[in-house]
């Protein structure tokens, strides 16, 4: 094994990982939100990177010629995912045009195993987020000879720690800005939207 092909393969792995990983999207919306209301951080970010770890095994292992050759899978994850998607929009319109408005902290506290289950939900109930880590990492993987590739599974999973404990804990220089209800109706109006989007482009898939 050659010491610099590993090292360049893993630094690979880190860019390819963070270029699927940092985009708008339910889970980053999520992990933004309990970051600014320092809830649950710690269990949501960890909820998060152990889910990508698994993802991208899954797809430096090959599984996702798997799920790829069995179009049903994807169509109920489909639908599944929009439902919850205009779901988590619906409760996001709802708290942003609130007549009572909202809190300085952002709404009533979650409990933390409602936190997981949302985080999970807003992470595994998104199949083309899943197919584009599983697929597209597993092709780009592949590229590699056996031992490299392992080194840039490495990296890309060091870029969703990165980027994760970065947004999670990072979230919290956001509240200053977030001390006003306006601001969290700007927020939730925004995420509303984005939510509202990603749901119609899966169904129009």
């Amino acid at each position: 094994m050659n010491a610099s092909s590993a090292a360049l393969a893993a630094i690979s792995g880190l860019g390819f990982g963070l270029s699927l990983i940092v985009a708008i999207g339910a889970q980053n919306a999520f992990v933004l939100r309990q970051g600014i209301r320092r809830e649950h951080v710690l269990p949501v970010v960890a909820v998060c990177i152990a889910s990508d770890v698994i993802l991208m095994t899954l797809g430096v292992a090959g599984f996702g010629a798997i799920v790829d050759s069995a179009p049903m899978i994807m169509t109920i994850a489909k639908y599944a995912g929009a439902a919850f998607l205009l779901g988590y929009a619906f409760l996001a319109a709802k708290r942003a045009f609130s007549a009572s408005g909202l809190a300085a902290g952002g709404g009533a506290p979650i409990a933390l195993g409602a936190a997981i289950a949302t985080c999970l939900a807003v992470t595994w109930l998104n199949p083309h987020t899943d197919l584009d880590t599983v697929v597209l990492l597993g092709s780009f993987a592949n590229t590699y000879a056996t031992p490299d590739r392992w080194f840039l599974t490495a990296g890309a999973i060091a870029g969703s720690l990165i980027w994760f404990i970065s947004l999670g804990f990072g979230a919290r220089l956001l509240a200053p800005v977030f001390a006003e209800p306006k601001a969290w109706k700007v927020l939730d109006s925004v995420i509303a939207l984005v939510m509202t989007a990603l749901a119609v482009g899966l169904l129009a898939s």
